[in-house]
């Protein structure tokens, strides 16, 4: 049967039919995201059916893709290694831990944007980070792995010293972006503090009293990927028509928010349910270099993973951002 199928296949071929995909690749795609505009290109990328478009393309037909909401980055790594969904659209610190915790059987497929996460404050006493004291909170997504818990840890360490690396820890607690909004709303809450990301963070400094504390920029000295699809290699060599179409459908979805961000924006409510204006939203859009974040090169990742194999969380260094990233996108001209 296997040299049956072959033999049709190259007919098929010689006479300029379009290739068909393997017969063995899941007609059926489980993604993940998080809250926020950060992951616009997934919102795109679900109302215009793009996935589903590309992998047609390319001769998977019938192929239904389902997108499922995670509050944080954990849960969605948790989901995947239990083989619960196919692909996650989650962080670089994210990435970098699956990929040396399976021995490189987890690998990054494209990323979607880099735009700056921002550390908002109610709390007038707290200017920078020097001022936050054993008592204060600071909401994340996921204590101690994600991107924002990451990044405090790095940014203590520059300020304090290797041995302070994990000084901020102990303030960290974990609240989605939305329920992170809702303390820094209410003046009585416990959390006083938000490590957030976009949209979140423009809403709340609009909050009488919030105020910016620091952000991913001033931490790295340049940008960072915050949002990258990522898998399991066997997923992939198993199915790399729905990878390579995944991909190809990321291409699309940012060429579609450069182009036209108010209509990137109305698919991003449609899905997520937010209750922000389209007008606020795109006030956003057009803060400087914001749209132009929206790429898919990995940015700043090298520099997180030195960062994690410095204080141990990662065994292995990475020779390259290529190392945790599929072999395919290699193309990408990341760092």
């Amino acid at each position: 049967m296997r040299k049956l199928t072959l033999g049709l296949t190259a007919l098929a071929a010689l006479i300029g039919l379009s290739a068909a995909a393997p017969a063995d690749e899941k007609t059926t795609l489980l993604i993940t995201r998080q809250p926020g505009i950060l992951y616009l290109a997934s919102h795109v990328m679900e109302t215009q059916k793009l996935v589903e478009k590309q992998a047609e393309a390319a001769g998977l037909k019938g192929l239904t893709v389902e997108w499922r909401a995670f509050s944080g980055g954990g849960a969605q790594t948790d989901a995947l290694l239990a083989g619960n969904v196919d692909v996650v659209n989650t962080g670089t610190g994210n990435l970098l831990l699956l990929w040396d915790r399976t021995k490189g059987r987890v690998k990054g497929i494209i990323p979607s944007s880099a735009q700056p996460v921002i550390m908002v404050s109610n709390d007038p006493r707290i200017k920078s980070l020097d001022d936050i004291g054993p008592n204060d909170k600071i909401a994340v997504p996921t204590v101690g792995v994600s991107t924002q818990a990451i990044l405090l840890q790095m940014a203590a360490a520059a300020k304090y010293g290797e041995d302070q690396v994990k000084k901020f820890d102990a303030n960290t607690v974990q609240l989605g972006h939305p329920d992170a909004v809702a303390a820094i709303a209410n003046p009585n809450h416990e959390v006083k503090s938000h490590f957030s990301a976009p949209p979140f963070q423009y809403i709340e400094l609009k909050q009488p009293g919030v105020h910016r504390v620091t952000d991913s920029r001033e931490i790295l000295g340049g940008g960072l990927t915050q949002a990258t699809f990522f898998t399991t290699t066997d997923f992939a060599e198993k199915n790399p028509t729905l990878v390579k179409a995944l991909r190809d459908a990321t291409k699309e979805a940012v060429g579609m928010i450069k182009k036209d961000p108010k209509a990137a924006l109305e698919s991003y409510k449609k899905v997520s349910g937010d209750k922000t204006s389209v007008d606020d939203l795109m006030a956003i859009i057009n803060e400087p270099g914001f749209l132009d974040d929206y790429r898919t090169d990995p940015q700043g990742t090298m520099k997180f993973a030195t960062h994690l194999h410095k204080i141990g969380t990662l065994k292995a260094m990475p020779s390259a951002w290529t190392d945790y990233y599929l072999a395919d996108s290699a193309d990408l001209n990341g760092n």
